[in-house]
């Protein structure tokens, strides 16, 4: 059960201790390793291990580890994760028992590939199982906490391993490799539970399984040989060909992401796939770079292979710090790989530039390993982590499968470079600085993929200035270091502007989602209007200030609300959107347009009552068309305080002649009968416009006010949208800065009025419905 660590047998341990007891068993994927290569030479002298026995434990090995990945993950699925644990740790305490009894060289191999086969089991149905214990929404800081304790067990294999193997005996290593094995196995089978069954679980699509197969054996086999065989020989390269055609097949066999098929859940986005297994891919192979290269490092300074182990395990300290700065702080993973793998190119540029050189003492070769750690975990852990979220539990064993066959790859990749062989173990110093190379190469090629370009830019401009200095003789240890500071100081800069990039790209699309929430998107067409309309706040990153506009279309009318509030900032919002909630559900629920009136009236006294603001108040215009006894060109009008609406046609712009009511707020229009609206007839063609006081208060560099009326009346003549769009460029064009808000809305009957025609031969005038009689004020041109 996730959550719960509860299983059908009762309650077997807390999350807290499952998760601490599955980080435990699956670090002994990263000690067995160390444990064996410690031990690598005296194996050789006692059982006269040759490179054939060696070619065979590897390349068999790794085939059928990244096999085993696949089948144990699905095992898991189908059988039961904790089932497949358990017989995976039994495995391989039998692989560790067989190394340590070993009479022969082939002995040995076959207790190596056993070795090999059970800790990928064991990987990853440990691995597979946090999804299943804990909760999506934490599993950024339980995979920190887990890569943190893989990572302290690195160091203590590392440092540890080569004085067991050496005082103790390689075979008392194994020894105590499977007492571990069985230690785990009874702690397992006390306190892990065994996750719920997923009903409906059906075996994956035979020929894509068929295909991943094969290219699980083939990948690594091929990598393994390359050195071997040389990259020359055609075997090695039908390989990788046989390799690349099975996965493409594969890929080609897999249901369309994101997309449900034929009943199958949706698969999780391509990009999260490939982010997880570039990170992996990273992490093994920077890896494997480093055992090859400090070894060369450290004998070119004097010091031996107990000096070599110090520097590396600074990786495992470094990644430590990485994984827990990342589960203190939910770092994205375009963040984390931006910063971090920079960060590990840049430290291996350093290693790169000391090789050979005594400048740098053990204690300074160890902190830039710990930077390399740092910057690779820093990068690997919020993308491993976000990818074991998002993974379907219907697909979680073969999915969570691809972060450590990722890892595996990228340490077959590093092991096939044509600068160090399959089969020995330390490099020498010209061929150790070309893996460095190569692995400067690999992490910059990941920041490019996964992080920002620009910052990745930067930091290689500076690891080239570094190189330059270094080949043409003029730069010293002091002239590599400030090129270092520069690139790490440019890639910081260049990340801080696009994070800041960033974060005012999210305020804006923050504020116009704030904007459409509040202030709902006027229709073209409403009723029988034809309607067109602009907001625009006065402080252009918040998305909306203290005007309102609205429109909606009742059974009682089509009926509008534009207005005004007093004040800025956080209160007037509140006033907005109390009056525009209001204005929501009392305009479908109440008849006459006065009454709605009142209570807009009635809702602003409450709110400045519960605000304590006596002098909270708010403008505003009502409108209402095609009501039940309206004629098509009739208006309802009720001004509370607004400014006046404008008449626009061909022939000029008139003030309407309203009756002025004293604003929302006052409480003059709920204590009695509330007020009568104004009816008005618009003209043939007529388009009305209503405005805040922000569009005709605008002023120009000399203190004018935007001229409206001048405006409206040069203008070329046209639909509520020409005349909405004329006012919007003038206003931009008239003043530099908006000292106020500015809303706007213009409207038209959708169903042009029909205009007076001469009478035919015997036939009355036809005549269309005039002008009101109530007095109008003059056209002003």
């Amino acid at each position: 059960m996730r959550g719960t660590g509860v299983s059908g047998d009762g309650v077997r341990g807390s999350t807290r201790v499952v998760g601490l007891l599955l980080a435990a068993v699956a670090a002994l994927y990263v000690v067995a390793p160390a444990v064996h290569s410690a031990a690598v030479p005296l194996v050789h002298a006692e059982l006269g291990l040759g490179s054939g026995h060696e070619v065979v434990a590897r390349v068999v090995g790794s085939s059928l580890a990244l096999l085993t990945l696949v089948v144990a993950g699905r095992a898991g699925d189908l059988k039961g994760r904790r089932s497949v644990l358990i017989v995976s740790l039994a495995g391989l305490a039998v692989g560790c028992a067989l190394l340590a009894v070993a009479f022969d060289g082939w002995s040995y191999v076959l207790g190596r590939i056993l070795v090999a086969v059970a800790l990928a089991a064991v990987f990853v149905s440990c691995l597979a199982f946090l999804p299943t214990v804990f909760l999506p929404g934490r599993m950024r800081k339980v995979m920190a906490g887990w890569l943190a304790a893989m990572s302290v067990g690195f160091v203590l294999a590392v440092n540890l391993a080569p004085r067991a193997a050496s005082t103790d005996g390689w075979r008392l290593a194994m020894v105590a490799m499977t007492l571990a094995a069985v230690a785990a196995l009874l702690l397992v089978h006390r306190y892990v539970p065994e996750p719920a069954a997923q009903a409906g679980l059906r075996l994956p699509d035979q020929p894509r399984a068929v295909f991943l197969i094969a290219f699980g054996v083939l990948a690594p086999a091929a990598l393994q040989l390359a050195p071997v065989w040389g990259w020359a020989d055609p075997r090695v390269g039908l390989l990788l060909l046989a390799a690349t055609v099975a996965l493409v097949l594969a890929r080609l066999r897999c249901p369309t992401l994101s997309v449900a098929t034929r009943g199958r859940p949706a698969l999780m986005p391509a990009r999260l796939r490939t982010g997880a297994l570039i990170a992996g891919l990273a992490l093994g192979f920077t890896q494997v770079v480093l055992a090859m290269a400090l070894p060369s490092l450290a004998a070119a300074r004097g010091g031996g292979p107990e000096s070599a182990a110090l520097v590396l395990s600074g990786f495992g300290v470094g990644g430590a710090a990485g994984c827990l700065f990342v589960r203190r702080r939910a770092i994205a993973p375009v963040t984390g790989s931006s910063l971090g793998l920079p960060l590990a190119a840049l430290g291996l540029v350093l290693l790169h530039a000391g090789l050979g050189s005594d400048s740098y003492p053990v204690a300074g070769d160890f902190a830039v390993v710990a930077l390399i750690g740092f910057g690779v975990m820093l990068a690997a852990t919020p993308q491993l982590a976000r990818y074991l979220a998002a993974i379907p539990r219907t697909h979680l064993g073969t999915s969570a499968a691809l972060m450590p066959g990722s890892i595996l790859l990228g340490t077959a990749a590093a092991q096939a470079l044509p600068y160090t062989s399959a089969i020995d173990s330390v490099p020498v110093p010209a061929e150790a600085r070309q893996l460095l190379r190569i692995g400067t190469i690999v992490l910059a090629v990941a920041a490019l993929l996964l992080g920002r370009v620009a910052v990745s830019v930067a930091v290689a401009c500076a690891a080239g200035l570094q190189y330059l200095l270094t080949r043409t003789g003029i730069g010293d240890s002091g002239t590599v270091i400030v090129a270092l500071a520069f690139g790490a100081a440019a890639g910081a800069l260049v990340w801080a502007r696009r994070e800041q990039s960033d974060r005012l790209a999210r305020m804006s699309q923050t504020a116009s989602t704030l904007q459409h929430a509040v202030l709902h998107p006027i229709p073209e067409d409403l009723g029988r209007l034809r309607l067109a309309s602009l907001y625009r706040p006065a402080t252009a990153d918040t998305g909306i200030g203290g005007d309102f506009i609205e429109a909606l279309h009742t059974p009682y009318g089509t009926r509008i609300l534009i207005g005004d509030v007093r004040g800025k900032g956080l209160q007037a919002v509140q006033t907005v959107t109390d009056l525009l909630g209001c204005f929501r559900s009392q305009a479908y629920e109440t008849e006459e347009l006065g009454e709605l009136a009142a209570r807009l009236d009635r809702q602003v006294l409450r709110a400045a009552a519960t605000r304590g603001d006596d002098e909270l108040f708010a403008t505003a215009l009502l409108l209402q068309h095609d009501g039940p006894a309206q004629d098509a060109c009739d208006l309802d009008v009720v001004n509370c305080g607004h400014l006046t609406p404008l008449e626009v046609t061909a022939t000029g712009v008139t003030e309407i002649d309203v009756p002025t009511l004293l604003p929302l707020g006052f409480g003059t229009l709920g204590g009695g009968e509330p007020p009568t609206p104004h009816t008005v007839r618009l003209g043939p063609d007529a388009v009305l416009v209503a405005h805040t006081d922000g569009l005709s208060e605008a002023r120009n560099s000399t203190g004018e006010f935007y001229p409206l009326t001048e405006g409206l009346t040069l203008a070329p003549y046209g639909t509520p949208e020409h005349l909405v769009g004329h006012l919007d460029d003038g206003v931009r064009d008239w003043t530099h800065h908006l000292a106020d808000d500015i809303a706007i809305i213009a409207l038209c009957p959708s169903e042009p009025t029909p205009h007076l025609h001469a009478p035919r031969d015997g036939e009355a005038p036809a005549l269309t419905p005039g002008r009101p009689e109530e007095p109008r004020t003059a056209r002003i041109r």
